[in-house]
């Protein structure tokens, strides 16, 4: 058993103006995701081709990141708090950011900045998609620290005592799994010239099952709860379509790979 280490969600206050750990987080994962964005661009199998296109698409994917998960969190896993006050929608610092909401408006942000540059949503997906799950790795770290996304009660010796209680620190699981691992496993798989959407098919498969089976300790939204069969959560039917939809780029990808191949 690991005690909680209680920390202050507040970093420092400056008047009403309150820096929080939770958006600290964030912003560190943004910085990395900028570095590490840059150095591929001087890869010569990048399609991004230069240091200026990979801010313009940092920026555009914080944006992305930010209103599509917000919005999504509203209406996903707080419609009752968004129709009782649509002003809520923007009390970012109150934390809540969906990650499903987050993925739908970096896509629709990378099929913008696609347009602009010339190249497909799935070729600026490519190169993006291994300098998301940092940023996922870190929001999952603010989580615990404002200590939320708990996970189901436990006697195992990795059980974290939160308020009387041994929980699963699943938020933590899903920084490990979601976050630090699946950035090792994309960015070493993308090092290398891949099939044109392979690299997104494999973190849509990837975060999916990861996600899917967190979902099993973790507990569900107490306003939502189970939605089926006193298992199935919110988190694993927005995750379910992602592993399909993975998979089925993966074999497009290769399939059109070994037919390019064989003509």
């Amino acid at each position: 058993m690991i005690a909680y280490p209680d920390i202050d969600p507040i970093i420092f206050s400056i008047g009403a103006v309150k820096i929080r750990w939770y958006g600290l987080m964030y912003v560190i994962g943004f910085l990395f995701a900028w570095w590490l964005a840059r150095r591929r661009a001087e890869a010569d199998h990048s399609s991004i081709k230069n240091a200026q296109q990979a801010d313009d698409l940092l920026f555009y994917g914080m944006l992305g990141v930010i209103l599509g998960g917000r919005i999504g969190h509203a209406l996903f896993y707080s419609s009752t708090s968004f129709a009782d006050d649509p002003l809520y929608l923007f009390k970012i610092w109150e934390g809540g950011m969906s990650f499903h909401g987050g993925l739908l408006g970096v896509l629709v942000a990378m099929w913008w900045f696609g347009r602009k540059i010339n190249l497909t949503m799935w070729q600026v997906t490519d190169f993006i998609a291994p300098m998301v799950p940092l940023g996922l790795g870190f929001g999952r770290i603010g989580n615990f620290i404002n200590g939320e996304l708990w996970g189901k009660p436990t006697d195992s010796a990795w059980g974290v005592l939160y308020q009387g209680q041994v929980l699963h620190a699943s938020q933590l699981y899903e920084a490990v799994l979601e976050g630090f691992m699946l950035f090792a496993i994309l960015w070493w798989y993308s090092s290398k010239r891949r099939p044109y959407m392979a690299v997104s098919g494999l973190f849509l498969l990837l975060y999916g099952v990861f996600r899917f089976v967190i979902e099993f300790v973790r507990v569900p939204d107490a306003h939502i709860g189970y939605l089926a069969a006193d298992w199935v959560t919110m988190g694993q039917v927005l995750s379910a379509p992602m592993i399909l939809i993975g998979a089925t780029m993966l074999v497009i990808a290769y399939g059109r790979k070994n037919k390019e191949a064989a003509a």
